[in-house]
């Protein structure tokens, strides 16, 4: 078997990897000042639609991570992207703190549904509203299909049960630009001079981060902070990932991806 590319950079997930809502998940401070000391790119990638990129940043700064705002990239910016691209005036079912993201692009008279986490709008009405925009030829943007996600209190629905409604309503596939798709990885990537066979993922959900990320070509981390849950993980990834607790994950690079293959066997905890 061909030996793995050294690695080069490293991607790390947000919500649920470095924090839960406004507290920081234990030892990711400590654990992302380690991994600063690896000769490696960093970059910060979230599927999150609860908050625009500079709310997004603030919380991270108060929480005590060393992060500039070029170092993330959001789901947010991809269906962004995507909205320029097609040019289409979006009925935009996400978080009032996510619309700064969205700043320019034209609403009025929508003729495109984006979906994101935004529980606000999952009634009757509003939902209603996007159906039938649907089926007058409207196409339907999932920014995530993520089908849970982690609050202090537990488990909360994520915004894939209510894409997923969509679809079985109207009988059209929605686009999806967040994790786990393969151009989100990559984008994720552009700048960065790195291959995919030199990044690894690390995360806390093991399809949408583990998953998604082996499928673009990039080794994965599933640490066990979030919504990692371990009876549901390894059905879900392509491979079985390795498991690791925040503080292994960030040494990892630094002592031995760098140089040498990677190999789940030899480090599944």
């Amino acid at each position: 078997m061909a030996a793995r590319r050294a690695l080069k950079a490293v991607l790390v997930d947000l919500s649920g990897t470095l924090h839960v809502e406004d507290s920081a998940v234990p030892g990711a401070q400590e654990a992302l000042k380690r991994l600063r000391g690896a000769p490696v790119t960093i970059r910060f990638v979230t599927n999150t639609t609860k908050e625009c990129k500079k709310d997004l940043l603030e919380r991270l700064t108060k929480l005590g991570f060393d992060i500039a705002e070029h170092e993330i990239f959001t789901s947010l910016t991809a269906a962004r992207n995507l909205l320029e691209q097609k040019q289409v005036r979006p009925l935009l079912l996400v978080d009032e703190k996510a619309l700064p993201d969205f700043t320019g692009i034209a609403t009025d008279d929508p003729n495109a549904v984006v979906i994101g986490l935004a529980p606000e709008h999952f009634h009757y009405e509003m939902m209603n509203k996007a159906f039938r925009l649907i089926l007058d030829g409207a196409p339907l943007i999932a920014i995530h299909k993520a089908r849970y996600f982690k609050k202090k209190n537990g488990l909360a629905l994520g915004p894939g049960p209510f894409v997923a409604g969509l679809e079985y309503a109207t009988d059209i596939k929605a686009t999806v630009v967040g994790k786990p798709e393969k151009t989100f990885f990559l984008e994720a990537l552009r700048g960065t001079s790195c291959a995919p066979e030199e990044a690894v993922m690390i995360g806390d959900d093991c399809r949408d981060d583990v998953g998604g990320a082996q499928n673009a070509g990039m080794r994965g981390i599933l640490v066990r902070t979030g919504k990692y849950v371990m009876n549901w993980s390894f059905h879900e990834a392509l491979v079985s990932p390795i498991i690791l607790s925040w503080v292994l994950a960030a040494h990892m690079p630094k002592a031995k991806l760098c140089t040498e293959p990677l190999e789940s066997k030899e480090l599944l905890l």
